[in-house]
């Protein structure tokens, strides 16, 4: 166990508040989580400690877009048993990442730590404030034993993914607007039997949390918030009682400093900066995708015909460990792709700074799996979405995207999610959301949404009212 927790000298208790966050082992909880970390030690007299193992806080710190530091956290590095993290299988008819089931499965075993870590804070502080990913909640369910202890729970998906689920689950306590209803995606083919078990686990130990956080804002899922607290949804322990909730997000960074070219460290943020104006789509599929060489080459087809500019990132999905050395397979593209497309779009065969990227003038719009931590950085950049989802709460994300805000558009059904995508289908999309009126209308409607999030980030807004009222919360006395 490594940790750079430093104690205090006398016996008796500070003052202070501690956080401890503790985010589920994969690229977007953690990315989010550490955010929030950044978000809330930005408060005065305010300790953050960020639990997690030595590889993934270091997966975490190289890959957050919108923090150079974290000189206020503490991290916390902390072992567990090793597991064998099978590459992921492309042509795997369920996109859901069963081959880092293994690393997830190897997060039970930092109950034991973490316990040992809330013990010690708990004798040396005022209150110790957990904070865990829902699917983390076995971990941290010995803070119950401390007298000074509380927890809340982060969701790292949309209110409205969040609510559907949790209304079903509730037998449909109460009537909702029909219209959200329709076309709605099922949730067949979203997870693993193993991850569904998995989940079932991890959310019965989140009876005895006092609220629950969100990655979002009110002037994004206002509505949805408000369903999530009426009092007829039900906690874990089946009382109907409200729990105090706060949607603070967005967790990234709203606005970045302009940069002159020769400052820039990518190659792909030199190659914007040289583009006009929204001219260029933006795509990625997040780190838990991997496509099949047939479905790569043709979407390669589709964006070749459709004749716009690119910026796209082609590489497999994540392993368990990142950071180990495999033989990564060689991803074909159609003879001489490269070429033709040169001066039009440009490969990212590593990891992409997707914020800066999603920030720049240049980009007018994403193709994307539809991941919410994906969905929220390009809502708050005012991005429209070509939405394109793979598993787990995507299919969902994308009716909010595209039906409820109406910025974007779905390049493929649900209940088609098993046949390959041809290349006239994306051509047709991207035409669409980079070359049309409807398309022109949906990228002013993702803009207005980007201007009232940035106000509500601003001093008075009413994102910075909902994280001073989530400090007043946890430094109360």
């Amino acid at each position: 166990m490594a940790s750079n927790l430093h104690f205090c000298k006398n016996s008796q208790k500070s003052q202070k508040v501690v956080v401890v966050i503790v985010p589920f082992p994969a690229q977007g909880h953690l990315n989010q989580l550490l955010q929030l970390s950044c978000l809330i030690a930005s408060y005065k007299n305010i300790q953050v400690h960020y639990v997690s193992t030595k590889i993934h806080n270091l997966q975490a710190r190289l890959r957050v877009h919108g923090f150079d530091s974290f000189p206020k956290i503490h991290f916390h590095e902390f072992t567990t048993p090793s597991f064998i993290s099978p590459s992921p299988n492309p042509d795997s008819r369920i996109k859901f990442p069963s081959h880092l089931q293994p690393s997830f499965e190897s997060s039970s075993y930092l109950r034991t730590p973490v316990k040992k870590l809330l013990q010690t804070l708990s004798s040396r502080n005022r209150r110790v404030v957990v904070i865990n990913d829902s699917l983390m909640g076995s971990v941290v369910q010995d803070f119950v034993s401390l007298p000074n202890a509380e927890a809340y729970t982060f969701h790292s998906v949309s209110a409205f993914t969040l609510f559907l689920f949790m209304w079903e689950r509730e037998n449909r306590p109460f009537s909702i607007d029909p219209e959200m209803l329709e076309d709605l995606p099922s949730l067949e083919g979203c997870f693993s039997l193993e991850f569904e078990r998995f989940m079932k686990v991890e959310y019965d130990c989140m009876k005895f949390n006092s609220g629950k956080i969100y990655n979002t804002c009110r002037v994004v899922e206002g509505p949805f918030l408000d369903l999530l607290s009426k009092k007829e949804m039900t906690n874990n322990n089946n009382k109907k009682q409200q729990l105090l909730q706060w949607a603070l997000g967005p967790f990234n960074p709203v606005t970045f400093p302009e940069k002159k070219s020769d400052t820039r460290s990518h190659k792909c943020l030199l190659w914007l900066d040289k583009q006009e104006p929204n001219s260029v789509l933006y795509v990625s599929f997040g780190t838990t995708t991997s496509f099949s060489d047939e479905q790569i080459k043709e979407m390669a087809i589709g964006l070749e015909l459709s004749g716009q500019k690119f910026v796209w990132v082609l590489r497999d999905a994540d392993k368990g460990n990142v950071f180990a050395k495999d033989e990564s397979r060689k991803i074909e593209l159609p003879k001489g792709f490269e070429e033709r497309v040169k001066g039009k779009g440009i490969l990212v065969r590593d990891w992409a700074p997707q914020l800066e990227i999603l920030s720049h003038c240049s980009t007018g719009g994403f193709l994307s799996h539809c991941g919410w931590n994906s969905c929220m950085e390009s809502i708050s950049m005012g991005v429209p979405i070509a939405a394109w989802p793979m598993h787990s709460d995507q299919p969902r994300n994308s009716v909010l995207i595209t039906k409820i805000l109406k910025i974007g558009l779905v390049v493929r059904d649900w209940g088609n999610r098993n046949e390959l995508v041809k290349s006239n289908m994306v051509k047709k999309s991207v035409q669409k959301l980079m070359a049309s009126k409807e398309g022109d209308e949906m990228r002013n409607r993702a803009k207005k949404l980007s201007v009232e999030i940035r106000k509500s980030v601003a001093e008075g807004g009413i994102k910075r009212m909902e994280l001073d009222s989530f400090i007043s919360q946890i430094t109360r006395y």
